[in-house]
């Protein structure tokens, strides 16, 4: 039997994108629940690992969003009582957090774009981190931040907005704060949805898209190689080998 993903996924025309590409090479089965559709969460046992995209949402709009209420139990099903791999992307990221106990708000100052963030102490000594190097360029879309930590948790980046740009639950459970999915095939892609295009340029003006795509390319190599370098660690300490 092939193992297989489940994949939460928050708004429309969202992919996991590298992520997605590197479950599928290898031979991991993905199964998207699209929540903000109305989509059920299904019965947890056939998957093997889940992944939980990012989204326009916060996680304290239950009243507008009732299914974050299934969602957050769901995740703690599988990250507390079943101990299973998961990662958790921007919104996943701070859902996570919520979820098992920590504490998310408005950051302080919004990230959107190329950032930089910079490794923790304890990063150096887990597993999910192994040989990358201290500080990192990448890409941000957020307005939210997790401000505490479950208790337990190990932090493993920060950045000058936002103190917990990633962290860990164990050995089985993996946030991060940025969009370690994206590809610039894909932020290229976004001039083919509107509603994306609106999204930036109401948050960074007219001509955002060209912009934000010039200023990430440089960066895409190596930005790309350390989500690889994050999964190959994450596979092998998470029991997620294939």
């Amino acid at each position: 039997m092939p193992k297989r993903a489940l994949v939460l996924k928050h708004m429309d025309n969202d992919d996991p994108c590298l992520i997605g590409d590197l479950l599928a090479a290898d031979g991991i089965a993905i199964d998207v629940v699209s929540l903000h559709e109305g989509e059920a969460i299904p019965p947890l046992g056939a998957h093997d690992i889940m992944l939980v995209l990012g989204g326009p949402q916060q996680v304290w709009e239950e009243a507008e969003h009732p299914w974050l209420v299934a969602e957050k139990q769901a995740i703690r099903e599988w990250v507390v009582e079943r101990a299973k791999p998961y990662i958790g992307i921007c919104l996943g990221h701070q859902l996570l957090a919520d979820a098992l106990g920590g504490k998310v708000g408005l950051a302080r100052e919004s990230e959107i774009g190329v950032k930089s963030v910079s490794l923790t102490e304890a990063a150096g000594q887990h597993a999910f981190f192994a040989r990358l190097g201290p500080k990192h360029r990448v890409m941000q879309w957020h307005y939210a931040e997790v401000a505490e930590l479950p208790e337990g948790a190990t932090a493993l980046a920060t950045s000058p907005a936002v103190r917990h740009q990633a962290f860990a639950v164990g050995s089985h459970a993996l946030g991060l704060q940025f969009h370690c999915e994206w590809t610039l095939d894909w932020l290229r892609n976004w001039a083919c949805l509107p509603s994306w295009m609106q999204a930036l340029e109401d948050a960074l003006g007219p001509g955002a898209h060209p912009r934000l795509v010039a200023e990430a390319e440089p960066h895409m190599p190596a930005y790309n190689a350390l989500t690889r370098a994050i999964y190959a660690n994450f596979k092998q300490t998470a029991g997620l080998k294939v």
